[in-house]
């Protein structure tokens, strides 16, 4: 669903007249900032099949810091493999880093490990892998990355669009005080069931991450 598009579906059930354009008045801006704030709050409540994909990472002899391209500093690594080595890659912290490049004798080799480093200059999440690569190493990073809001009409939005038009219509209704029938709270408590039953359906493509083991 487009941006356009769910904001008409706000506007109409606050009983407000439709917009051809995300941009034609104050009030439709204010309600494009309340689409995008329900927006943000969806993508972060679960980890979404639509929000999933590969950052590939090509390594160079000597460089132990990479960019997820694209990621900016909303991002959730799933799991890392070492395309090269047909291996994955685990986790470390970043005091193992610091061991392992500055107190111990550092070596280079073929990626096992990997950690994050901040941003890089265009607000992209940073990771450092060790040993640093002694060569050239294809890394494939599983992710969720959220999208970047919505500014144009032809925007698609890629996670469920219900929770979304609800939230925002709770959102946009605790703002202006009154609606002139369903209340504030009813609003969020019908966003919230929309949410619940979207995570439930995505869940289940899923099964294996919904099983906990005691270790």
């Amino acid at each position: 669903m487009t941006f356009l598009n769910i904001m008409n579906n706000v506007l109409r059930r606050l009983r407000e007249e439709e917009a051809t354009t995300v941009t034609g008045s104050t009030y439709i801006k204010m309600v494009g900032d309340f689409i995008n704030d329900a927006k943000q709050l969806v993508e972060e409540a679960n980890d979404w099949s639509a929000l999933r994909e590969t950052v590939v990472v090509t390594t160079a002899a000597a460089d132990n810091t990479y960019s997820l391209t694209g990621s900016s500093d909303n991002v959730k690594v799933m799991s890392v493999i070492n395309d090269t080595q047909n291996c994955f890659m685990g986790y470390q912290t970043k005091d193992w880093f610091n061991d392992s490049l500055y107190v111990a004798d550092e070596v280079q080799g073929a990626p096992k490990y990997y950690t994050y480093s901040g941003l890089d200059s265009s607000g992209d999440t940073q990771v450092l892998v060790s040993p640093t690569p002694d060569g050239v190493y294809s890394l494939r990073f599983d992710v969720i990355k959220r999208q970047a809001p919505l500014t144009n009409g032809t925007d698609t939005l890629l996670v469920p669009a219900q929770p979304v038009i609800h939230l925002a219509i709770a959102l946009l209704a605790r703002e202006r005080g009154e609606t002139g029938g369903t209340s504030t709270a009813e609003y969020f408590t019908i966003a919230n069931k929309y949410l619940s039953d979207a995570i439930a359906i995505d869940a289940a493509k899923h099964p294996e991450e919904m099983v906990f083991r005691t270790i």
